[in-house]
């Protein structure tokens, strides 16, 4: 018998739906190890997660939206994927796809409802599939996690979730963010061609990011004499078409630099060379990259919306994502103060702390467990369940 984790999005490298099923299935193996067992769907020829090989794993081998529609049509219709599974006990859907099983318990994690809130930030067929398929994924699993109080919050709201259907499980930086040494910045400062003192924002570009009011803010900084730069880090998302258009009307030119994705070995090193992290998103159900910031010791200035003043707490500075001047505003605040910095960069380290992947691990398995005592421990008997709960 084995507890599930579907680590599909870690296999396929999804960006923060991946980091996330990476990271919670390293710290379970970790902290639980022989309870586990990996499913993900091995769709253009997938890798196992490097160290993690030896972990019992069951695969399907089907295109991405092919999939979709399968384990959709199959809630529909009541069908069970048991067979997929074998001797599974639980199964936890670490995306918004959830299995129709029958026999099995489910725990299903909600990232976030943008597709709900920013239908116009989507590609129309990823909104209708979410938004069919959704209600139904929460409606049948048997408990939900949510990444953050905001997240939990709309679930309630839009779906009438009974709040105690969901518990809140925050997700951590991963532990090799962490401030680099001189000399590793310089290194990635050359790789990457970075400037001695820079602005930075990180994550995939996307209408929900508002890089768009980031370049308008960013060239408010310059006309008012400083001289800086703004660097990107991130690939290209959905509906991107947008920030270019704005970047080539912007007239900034060179002093907006776009390395494009970056490795995550790299990232902790072009974290800790920037002068300031901005974060300027619509809306985010976590927003890891403020954390990450954080850990590598850049002081952090991000949007007030949604989930981020739980991730920055009293450590960021803040400002309404829809107001330019005012981003504007709390940018230079913290550009041009080095004692501010000093102490942001101080209440980042500590804010940080308060997160981990091994406390993760820890309050999942106690959503685990109660799921599964609900069910009388899905045949298992009793001595089993005790030795389970002493783990």
């Amino acid at each position: 018998m084995a507890i599930y984790i579907d680590i599909s999005a870690a296999v396929h490298g999804r960006a923060g739906l991946g980091r996330y099923a990476e990271s919670l299935a390293r710290a379970l193996v970790q902290e639980y190890p022989g309870r586990f067992a990996f499913f993900y769907n091995r769709d253009r020829g997938t890798n196992p997660l490097a160290g993690l090989e030896d972990v019992p794993t069951r695969t399907v081998h089907a295109g991405y939206k092919p999939w979709r529609m399968a384990v959709w049509l199959g809630q529909i219709l009541g069908l069970g994927f048991e067979r997929l599974l074998p001797e599974a006990e639980l199964y936890h859907a670490t995306e918004h796809l959830l299995l129709p099983l029958r026999q099995v318990p489910t725990v299903l994690t909600v990232h976030d409802l943008i597709y709900h809130l920013f239908p116009e930030h989507h590609k129309p067929l990823n909104y209708r599939f979410l938004n069919w398929a959704m209600p139904l994924f929460v409606r049948r699993s048997e408990a939900i996690i949510a990444i953050s109080e905001s997240t939990k919050r709309d679930l309630i709201r839009r779906y009438g979730v009974h709040p105690d259907k969901v518990t809140v499980v925050y997700e951590a930086a991963a532990p090799h963010f962490r401030p680099a040494s001189p000399g590793v910045i310089a290194a990635v400062r050359a790789r990457y061609g970075l400037p001695e003192d820079f602005i930075l924002t990180v994550g995939t570009i996307e209408p929900r990011k508002n890089l768009p009011r980031l370049l308008d803010a960013f060239r408010r900084l310059r006309r008012k004499g400083h001289n800086t730069w703004l660097v990107v880090v991130g690939g290209k998302g959905w509906l991107y078409e947008g920030f270019f258009r704005c970047l080539e009307e912007s007239q900034l030119g060179e002093a907006v630099l776009l390395p494009g994705y970056i490795p995550d070995a790299d990232l902790p090193a072009i974290y800790s060379a920037a002068r300031v992290f901005v974060f300027p998103s619509l809306y985010e159900g976590f927003g890891l990259s403020v954390l990450e910031a954080m850990a590598c010791g850049t002081a952090v200035v991000c949007s007030g919306a949604s989930s981020l003043p739980e991730v920055g707490g009293n450590a960021a500075r803040y400002f309404d994502p829809t107001n330019v001047e005012e981003m504007a505003e709390a940018i230079e605040t913290v550009w041009r103060d080095e004692a501010l910095r000093a102490e942001m960069v101080r209440r980042g380290l500590a804010q940080v702390a308060r997160f981990s992947w091994a406390r993760a691990a820890r309050e999942t398995m106690a959503v685990y467990r109660r799921v599964m005592g609900s069910r009388g421990g899905t045949g298992r008997d009793g001595e089993h369940m005790r030795q389970l709960e002493a783990r």
